[in-house]
């Protein structure tokens, strides 16, 4: 392994396999959009067997997270389903979370937005159901997904309890501007 690659390794990535490249799947996937190529797009929407759409973007997972980088590139065709813009995204899960919602409030003031972001800090496995709600919200509300990089990130860090993911993400849903 060269030294090109040692920025990318944490403490999760076995010595010796090919480390992920969150940043490298998020161009990939902006690229698509940019270049409208909507067949593949569509092909990382299809569940169930993998297609080659999936297998590229589990290449950018390295050894480890070949399937989480699958499943995130689905979150991303979801929703860029009928856009020619690709969004990067802003913030974490939980600051995304926050605008969700319409005229009757956003985050914590929308009962819908506090439902949706307690099932997903609840869950000890990775919750893609309530993720891809969530994603499927934004879209819907004509918001800014998360950072589709920071996301998996922190995916990649789910199950790390100094991490603390979810308990972020909670904290940052339910902070105020001036907090935060």
């Amino acid at each position: 392994m060269t030294d090109n690659y040692a920025h990318l390794m944490d403490d999760v990535t076995p010595a010796g396999s090919f480390p992920h490249d969150s940043e490298g799947l998020v161009n990939w996937l902006a690229a698509l959009v940019h270049n409208r190529d909507y067949g593949t797009l569509a092909q990382l929407r299809r569940a169930g067997e993998p297609n080659n759409a999936h297998i590229r973007a589990g290449w950018h997972g390295g050894d480890t997270h070949r399937e989480l980088f699958e499943q995130v590139a689905f979150l991303f065709a979801v929703y860029h389903q009928g856009r020619s813009k690709p969004c990067h995204g802003d913030g974490s899960l939980g600051t995304a979370a926050r605008r969700i919602g319409d005229g009757t409030g956003r985050g914590p003031d929308n009962p819908g937005a506090q439902r949706l972001i307690d099932r997903v800090v609840a869950s000890r496995r990775i919750p893609w159901r309530h993720l891809q709600h969530a994603v499927t919200r934004l879209r819907t509300c004509e918001q800014a997904p998360p950072s589709w990089s920071e996301l998996t990130e922190d995916l990649i860090r789910w199950h790390d309890r100094k991490a603390r993911i979810a308990y972020r993400w909670s904290v940052e849903f339910h902070s105020t501007a001036k907090r935060r």
